[in-house]
């Protein structure tokens, strides 16, 4: 999407070897083992037409989308099973025998499928966990190691991975900018300021404390009202964001406006948190007084800072760490 923003920062270049351009397991995806079958068993067993699962594990796999299967189960009358959400996307015509599907559940199936516990899908992350198979799902919503989407406001990038694989696709396939430090002093001009029917955004990503922080400069439609806002995300989980607190100012004409926060983790979505107005907001009106001159430019300097939070350790409560 492009824009007539143009983003001039004062902060340090980032060093490029800061940028991890390898990872283990950069980028996430999921793909299934190889199942170590008897082709002479299967053989003599099926006439060599349909090879049998090995496993309850696969019992429970659909053959359409080759996820695990939730109530509720389905079946033919020959007995082939699918998930719901595929029974719809076959046109309700098994995958296996071309027969109708019906309304038929697989109680069986699903009988089974209480008595297991499985790992989390995201073992080969890391996670330790392990559920009864309904309770899986839930828990793979909101696990710990599951991989983080790609902050990237401008599209509807469906990249996902780990934190650095995730800077480095930022860097190399969106051309963000790189800045290392914990304070910035980003000047931000825009030619034609009353034109915010599609969201003029920027982003740029600042590396400190050994961790990174997205900072998001966007203009969009308030209710009726055209808003500049600010804020800061948090390249990780919300309770490691919780130890770190930041500042942005923009002023002009002998007035300005501060805001304080806590970022805010890149597990919420970038719509979300802009959407919760959790950052600084600048009405147009008041960012054309910033901007001094005719009001028909746009001119914001907007500075700031991050800080990480230090415990207190003989009350508990977070001192800031300057």
């Amino acid at each position: 999407m492009e824009s007539s923003i143009e983003c001039v920062s004062y902060s340090d270049g980032m060093d490029e070897d800061e940028i991890s351009h390898s990872h283990p397991y950069s980028q996430y995806s999921s793909s299934k083992s190889s199942h170590n079958i008897n082709s002479n068993n299967n053989s003599n067993l099926t006439g060599g037409l349909i090879t049998p699962p090995t496993s309850v594990h696969e019992l429970l796999e659909c053959p359409v989308c080759t996820n695990s299967m939730y109530p509720p189960i389905h079946q033919c009358h020959n007995g082939h099973t699918l998930c719901s959400t595929c029974k719809v996307r076959v046109h309700n015509r098994c995958p296996t025998c071309r027969q109708e599907l019906g309304d038929i559940r697989c109680l069986a199936l699903e009988m089974v499928a209480e008595s297991l516990e499985l790992p989390c899908k995201y073992c080969s992350l890391g996670c330790p966990e392990i559920f009864p198979y309904y309770s899986k799902l839930k828990h793979e919503a909101v696990c710990n190691f599951r991989p983080y989407k790609c902050p990237y406001a401008g599209s509807e990038c469906s990249v996902v991975g780990d934190i650095q694989f995730l800077v480095a696709h930022l860097r190399d396939d969106h051309k963000v900018d790189m800045h290392s430090g914990c304070t910035f002093n980003h000047r931000y001009v825009k030619s034609n300021p009353r034109d915010v029917e599609n969201a003029t955004w920027m982003l740029t990503v600042f590396h400190c404390f050994g961790q990174y922080f997205c900072l998001h400069f966007e203009a969009f439609q308030l209710g009726m009202a055209p808003v500049y806002m600010a804020f800061l995300r948090f390249m990780g989980d919300e309770i490691v964001a919780r130890n770190y607190s930041y500042s942005l100012e923009v002023g002009g004409n002998g007035r300005k406006l501060i805001w304080e926060g806590t970022p805010r983790s890149i597990r919420d979505s970038h719509r979300k948190v802009r959407d919760s107005h959790d950052g600084l907001i600048i009405q147009r009106n008041m960012a054309l007084f910033f901007s001094g001159g005719d009001r028909k430019e746009l001119k914001l300097r907007v500075t700031g800072r991050i800080w990480k939070e230090q415990q207190n350790p003989d009350g508990g409560a977070c001192i800031p760490n300057l």
